[in-house]
Parts: structure tokens; sequence; C-alpha cells
């Protein structure tokens, strides 16, 4: 059985067998199936998995420790700007707990991946509340602009709120009331000029309250 399919089963003693017998597999690009054969380090497609379901975040974490205590590198090897590290691809795959492992493990939480948007950019466009906050205990840049769009982690928020939302704006309303605390500039506009209150409506008053709040 490959990697992939060790994976894929929480074959947690295949994949620590298949480790101890191939130290490089740890660091070795794997294909996201059969039709999609893109490859992506070990720690990122571990955070696939609990994006689709396959496996709970605490499984996946599990199944992560085993790849970093062989050797894995939690950066996923050579970082490129827009092209996600494992910590990028946690926060927009809703891995929270993988993303904390991979924080505690001293991944970079300033690289830009996809659409040069960061770990924090991305946990905020996802309203994923207590990511965000374990990474601003790590003191990021709050206003760093994303590359494709110029615009902040606040502005990600504001936007994930109004296009990404599924059901539940708590968690939005509390990255932001975190992003605000933390000094967030709510003034910052984005690419085109847009600030986060000209994507809001008559029907936000709950977020226009929470941005206007002293």
């Amino acid at each position: 059985m490959d990697i992939r399919n060790l994976i894929n089963n929480k074959d947690y003693q295949g994949i620590e067998q298949a480790l101890a017998s191939n130290a490089s597999l740890a660091n070795e690009g794997i294909a996201y199936d059969e039709v999609n054969t893109t490859k992506a380090h070990p720690l990122h497609r571990i955070c696939d998995g609990v994006f689709a379901n396959t496996y709970t975040d605490e499984e996946a974490v599990a199944m992560a420790t085993i790849f970093l205590q062989h050797g894995a590198d939690v950066n996923g090897g050579e970082l490129t700007e827009k092209k996600d590290s494992p910590l990028v691809a946690a926060a927009s795959l809703h891995a929270d707990k993988v993303a904390f492992l991979y924080i505690e493990h001293g991944a970079d939480i300033n690289h830009r991946g996809c659409h040069g948007g960061t770990a924090l950019h991305w946990a905020a466009w996802c309203g994923r509340d207590k990511l965000v906050e374990r990474l601003l205990q790590e003191k990021p840049d709050i206003n760093k602009l994303c590359i494709d769009f110029k615009a902040t982690p606040i502005f990600w928020a504001v936007h994930g709120l109004k296009n990404a939302c599924t059901g539940n704006p708590q968690s939005y309303y509390a990255c932001i009331k975190s992003l605000l605390e933390a000094g967030a500039d709510k003034h910052i506009p984005n690419v085109e000029g847009a600030s986060v209150f000209d994507m809001l409506g008559d029907e936000d008053e709950a977020v226009k309250k929470l941005l206007t709040q002293e």
C-alpha cells in the first residue's frame, strides 16, 4: 500500500513502518488522487483529508506527528511565493489542530501561499477564529497585504463573511474582533481602492457595529 493510501486509511502503524523503512517518504510529494496527479508535500496532503472529511482533525494530527518524527520538513521544503506551505494549507482547509501542531514545530507563519495570502489571511477568510487567535500570538504583520488583491487579513475576514460563510457568522465576528484587538487597520483599502465597509450592506449591522466600536 502506498503512502497516500496509508494516510487515507489512517493506518498509523503502516505509516510508521513505511517511514522507518524509507525516510525520504517523509518529504516526498504525494498526488491528490488518481485523477489529479498534482503532487504536494505529505504535511499538506494530510490537511486535504481533513477538508474532505476522510478523517478528523485529531486523526490528522496523529499522522502528521508521525511524519514530523521521521524528519518531515514542517515548511514542506523550499518555500515558494504563492505556493501553499503546509501551514497555509492547514489554515485554508479547516485543519485547525494540524495548524497548531505546525506552528508549535516552527512553521513559517509569514509565508504567502495561494493568492499571496498568509496563514492569517486564510484563517480569517475561512472564519477559523481559534486559529486566528493562535496565529496572533506569534505576532505576525497584522496588516500584511496579500499579493493578488493587496488586501489585509481583516479585509479577508470581512470578504469571507460575505462570500464564504455557510451559516456561522459568529466565528467571523470573532476573527474580526481578534484582529481589531491586535491592532488591525480596518481602513486599508484593497487593490481596487475598496475598504471593508464597501462590502457591507444594510443586513450587516452586526459587523458594522463591531468595526466601528472604539
